[in-house]
């Protein structure tokens, strides 16, 4: 059973998904952190066109510009194919788009850095329980988790008869076995947000300016999780509980998840998550057959190491290698969904001569992440046998307290 637990301590709001009292993923929102932007849409103002980068530094009302490329202004089509005519037609609507001093509707695709503006698009998102809607575009995709071929024939359908033209739309998990009039309430509310996104960008003069905040962590999660398992919301806060109230009736949810208030307790202690979250922030983790992973994060990937530690296994190095790893799989897929790693991450395992052996490792990982909430990709192992993948991070710029690393 999975539970929501979100603790307000002085300026720091600790939000805790746990599946049967175990910690599964951990964000925190300090109010005194730099604010989250992703998700966020604005009405920006064109500052600079840098034709050489094939980009344009768009201001949306902070101390740093955004950057949109070109290939995130353009429509969604293919421009890479050596066609005359796609490519005059590229040009012409990046010339009308990009006239310095003008309005353009944006998205924050990824939140600012100490060093770097957001990272902003023209192909607006906006996601709903069931649906993420897509203005200006024509693609119907259906989420990967949903494998079942019947049931992903009849939302294709359903989304195909429903959708008005120039609008695409990805199905998301949550509209597995979910009944018709259900996911189209859910597409009306969607197409209602656009129309009133294109309200306010069209009559608005001034600007830059936002229109449409999409970035509480809270209200993400519980809309990720609440048509799955999720049966109890526990507070600590009497507004963070009307706001958690007032959400769930505005979403129109079930009535079987429960929100409830301990005012002023200590929840972490209560339900004995500080321990599992000081582990979180550690280095080293530790594995029961007796290895252990370190985790070194970088700016340009993250580093997973396996060691073998104390496990000195049986006399076949090969299957004492594969346990470890095996272990050592397991772990990681949990650490990077807890830790919300996202980017670039590379395994170093154990070496391991058989190519079956890397073959049930790279399969189990990919097993174990389909529990990802999260998109990610398994590439293959290279010649250094170093295992390479991606994942997009849940919160982009999460808060990571600076502790002190074994």
């Amino acid at each position: 059973m999975q539970e929501l637990i979100i603790n307000r301590e002085n300026n720091e709001k600790t939000i805790c998904l746990i599946n049967d009292g175990e910690l599964i993923e951990r964000y925190i929102e300090d109010s005194q952190m730099p604010e989250r932007l992703e998700g966020n849409i604005y009405i920006g103002k064109v500052e600079d066109i840098l034709a050489g980068m094939q980009a344009a530094f768009i201001n949306i009302g902070y101390e740093k510009n955004g950057l949109a490329h070109f290939v995130d202004i353009l429509p969604k089509v293919d421009i890479t194919k050596d066609n005359q005519i796609e490519k005059d037609l590229a040009k012409k609507i990046i010339k009308e788009k990009l006239i310095k001093g003008n309005k353009i509707l944006v998205q924050v695709k990824k939140d600012s850095t100490q060093t770097k503006g957001a990272r902003l698009t023209t192909h607006i998102s906006l996601v709903g329980k069931y649906l993420v809607l897509m203005p200006e575009s024509e693609i119907i995709t259906i989420s990967q988790k949903i494998t079942n071929q019947e049931e992903k024939e009849r939302l294709k359908l359903l989304i195909k008869q429903k959708l008005p033209r120039d609008y695409g739309v990805i199905i998301r998990t949550a509209a597995l076995g979910k009944k018709t009039e259900e996911i189209i309430k859910d597409l009306n509310n969607l197409l209602k947000r656009w129309d009133i996104v294109k309200k306010r960008y069209t009559e608005e003069t001034e600007f830059p300016k936002l229109i449409e905040e999409n970035n509480n962590i809270v209200n993400k999660i519980i809309l990720d999780t609440i048509e799955r398992d999720i049966k109890n919301i526990y507070v600590n806060n009497e507004n963070d509980y009307k706001s958690i109230k007032e959400y769930i009736e505005s979403i129109n949810s079930s009535d079987n998840v429960n929100v409830i208030l301990k005012k002023d307790m200590d929840l972490l202690d209560k339900y004995q998550i500080r321990k599992q979250i000081e582990k979180s922030n550690k280095r080293k983790v530790w594995l029961n057959c007796g290895g252990f992973i370190t985790i070194d994060k970088t700016e340009a990937l993250t580093a997973i190491d396996v060691n073998s530690g104390k496990y000195i296994g049986n006399k076949n190095l090969e299957e004492t290698v594969l346990k470890v790893n095996r272990e050592a799989t397991k772990e990681i897929a949990k650490q990077i969904r807890l830790r919300d790693i996202g980017g670039i991450i590379v395994i170093d395992y154990i070496d391991m001569k058989e190519k079956s052996s890397k073959e049930e490792i790279k399969n189990l990982l990919e097993e174990r992440l389909k529990e990802d909430r999260s998109k990610t990709q398994i590439m293959d192992f290279t010649k250094l046998n170093l295992l390479e993948l991606t994942r997009k991070h849940i919160f982009s710029n999460n808060y990571e307290k600076k502790e002190e690393m074994e």
